[in-house]
C-alpha cells in the first residue's frame, strides 16, 4: 500500500486528521458516532437526502444477534436506542404453505442474545440522531477523485453552494451496494446474479395475530418470509427461481403469478400463507423487486487512503439477514480500530487499513459463503423439506453459532 504522503507523520502532525465518510447509512453513521467529538480527528459524513428524509427506506429488516452483540460491547447506548425502536427476533420457524411445520429454532440455542426486527426508516432515524452534527445532509457529490499526492478529494453541492474537500487523510465509502464512490475511485465491482428473484413489501398489520416473529413458508422453491415490526406493520418478502441471465418479467409480478407461486396446488393453504398471498396481490403496485446478487469484496484500495464499508464493500445475498448486520459489524470494527489507533498516537493510515482487512477479511468471506449456502432451498428444483431438515443438523447449526457468536475477536482485535 503506497501512501507515503498521506501517512507520513510530518505531513499532518500539526492538525487533526480529516476523515470524510460518504453515506449516512448503517456503517457510516456508526463510524461517525464513534469518532465524533475527538480533538485529533475531523469527521465529516456526507449524505444525499435531507435530515428527516428516510422515504427510500420503506421496508423492514431483521438484524442478526451477532451485530447486536458487537454493538452492545462497543456502544451500549446506541444498542439500547435500536432496541427501543424494534422488537426482538427470538425464533426462526419454517413451514410449507399448507401449514406443515419443518422446524422451529429458538435463536437462544445458537446465539448469546436476541436479534431485532425493525423498519429501515426507524433504523436510519436512530443512527442519524446518534451520529449528530457529524452528518451534513442534502449533499450532492459532483466530483470525486485523487490528487497528485494519492489522497482523495471531492466536490459537492449543498444549499445552492459548491464546496470542495481537499486534504482528505481517509475517505470512507459507505454509500451502498451501487456505491458511486467505489465506482469512481476503484471501478465498478464484479457482480454475480445467483438465479433468484426477490421482492419486499411493508404493510399495516391486519393479520389478526397470524404473523409475529421471523417465519418462512415454502411452496416448492417459492418462498415467503414475514415478521411484524413496530409500530404495527408486517414486513413481507418473497423469492422464486429466475435464470441468472433473465430479468424479472411483468408476468412474474401479477397477482395471478403470485397466487400460482405461493398457494399449494394440491392442498388448502394455511391461514398465514393465504393472508400473505392475498395481501401481496392487493398491493402489487407497491412491491419492490430485485434479484439476488453478490459483488466482489473490496474493503481497501492499495493506491489510496480509502476504505469501503457495508454494501459498498460486499454486496451479499440476504438469505440469513446479514446485509445490515455486517454493515453494523464493519462500522463497529472500523470506528473502534481508528479510535484505538488515534488514542495510541498512531497516524499511519496505511497500517490502520491493513489491520482492518486482517480483522474483517476472513469473517466477511465466511458470512457471504454461508449466506449463499443457506440459499440452497431458493434455487430451481430445490427440495425445501430436505433443505430445511439439513439446517437443523449439527454442521449447519455449528455454522449458525459461529455466525451469531463469533464476534468478540472482531471487537477485541481493534
Amino acid at each position: 500500500m503506497n501512501m507515503t504522503s498521506a501517512t507520513s507523520p510530518s505531513s499532518f502532525a500539526a492538525r487533526p486528521l480529516r476523515i470524510v465518510i460518504v453515506g449516512a447509512g448503517v456503517a457510516g453513521c456508526i463510524v461517525a458516532r464513534l469518532l465524533a467529538g475527538r480533538s485529533d480527528v475531523e469527521v465529516i459524513c456526507l449524505e444525499r437526502v435531507a435530515r428527516d428524509d428516510h422515504s427510500e427506506a420503506g421496508t423492514g429488516l431483521n438484524i442478526g444477534p451477532n451485530a447486536i452483540k458487537l454493538l452492545r460491547a462497543r456502544d451500549p447506548a446506541l444498542a439500547d436506542a435500536i432496541a427501543a425502536a424494534s422488537w426482538p427476533w427470538k425464533t426462526w420457524r419454517t413451514s410449507l404453505t399448507d401449514g406443515t411445520e419443518l422446524f422451529s429454532l429458538p435463536l437462544a440455542e445458537v446465539a448469546d442474545n436476541d436479534g431485532v426486527r425493525i423498519r429501515w426508516s426507524e433504523l436510519y432515524r436512530v443512527l442519524r440522531v446518534a451520529a449528530g452534527d457529524a452528518v451534513r445532509y442534502g449533499v450532492e457529490i459532483t466530483d470525486i477523485g485523487r490528487g497528485v499526492d494519492g489522497r482523495c478529494r471531492l466536490r459537492y453541492e449543498a444549499d445552492g453552494q459548491t464546496q470542495q474537500l481537499d486534504d482528505i487523510d481517509l475517505l470512507i465509502g459507505a454509500d451502498g451496494r451501487y456505491s458511486a464512490t467505489r465506482r469512481a475511485l476503484s471501478g465498478a465491482p464484479a457482480m454475480r446474479q445467483v438465479g433468484v428473484a426477490i421482492f419486499r413489501l411493508l404493510v399495516p398489520d391486519s393479520a389478526g395475530g397470524l404473523i409475529d416473529d421471523y417465519e418462512q413458508w415454502f411452496n416448492g422453491a417459492h418462498r415467503l418470509l414475514a415478521f411484524r415490526v413496530p409500530p404495527g406493520h408486517v414486513y413481507i418478502a418473497g423469492t422464486f427461481p429466475l435464470r441468472p441471465d433473465h430479468e424479472i418479467g411483468a408476468h412474474d409480478k401479477s397477482a395471478d403469478a403470485l397466487r400460482r407461486y405461493y398457494l399449494p396446488p394440491n392442498a388448502a393453504p394455511s391461514a398465514q400463507a393465504r393472508w400473505l398471498t392475498e395481501t401481496l396481490c392487493a398491493n402489487v403496485e407497491q412491491i419492490h423487486w430485485a434479484r439476488l446478487q453478490e459483488t466482489a469484496v473490496s474493503y481497501c484500495d492499495g493506491a489510496a487512503p480509502l476504505l469501503y464499508l457495508g454494501d459498498a464493500a460486499h454486496g451479499m445475498v440476504p438469505t440469513l439477514g446479514q446485509g445490515a448486520t455486517q454493515a453494523i459489524e464493519d462500522g463497529c470494527v472500523a470506528g473502534a480500530l481508528i479510535a484505538a489507533r488515534l488514542a495510541a498516537g498512531s497516524r499511519d493510515i496505511g497500517e490502520w487499513l491493513r489491520a482492518f482487512e486482517t480483522l474483517r477479511a476472513e469473517r466477511i468471506r465466511f458470512v457471504m459463503d454461508f449466506s449463499l449456502e443457506a440459499s440452497d432451498t431458493l434455487f430451481a428444483g430445490a427440495d425445501p423439506v430436505a433443505g430445511a431438515l439439513k439446517k437443523m443438523e449439527p454442521p449447519f447449526r455449528a455454522k449458525l453459532a459461529r455466525l451469531y457468536r463469533d464476534v468478540t475477536p472482531q471487537g477485541a482485535g481493534a
